[in-house]
């Protein structure tokens, strides 16, 4: 199986448009993004976890796109709802974390600052 990357932004530079989608998905009703420069260990598989299209052409698009489907894994050390690992396997797994804003939760940075 394999996970789409997805989310907008888009980087415009010497007249040509560049359009790039950032990494998020939804799982048991809370979104996730994903924080880079992490060490995780990957636990059981928890389920589903799904991925929305990406539209990052901001037009109409020709025929609807569907979300994505990948496999949602426990991550050692937290809870569900604050972090996951989401993948095809464990191996090739990508950490998540749910948050808003721009300050992530506690347990994460400390996460960070040990790698």
């Amino acid at each position: 199986m394999v996970l789409t990357v997805t989310g907008c932004t888009a980087d415009s530079g010497g007249g040509e448009v560049e359009a790039s989608c950032a990494f998020e998905v939804t799982y048991q009703g809370r979104t996730y993004r994903d924080v880079a420069n992490v060490d995780f260990t990957v636990t059981h598989e928890r389920g589903t976890a799904t991925t929305p299209p990406c539209d990052d052409t901001g037009g109409p698009e020709e025929g609807e796109a569907e979300d994505a489907e990948a496999s949602a894994y426990g991550v050692k050390g937290l809870p569900p709802e604050t972090a996951i690992a989401v993948g095809g396997s464990p191996e090739d797994a990508v950490f998540v974390v749910s948050y808003s804003g721009s300050t992530l939760p506690p347990e994460i940075q400390e996460l960070i600052d040990r790698s």
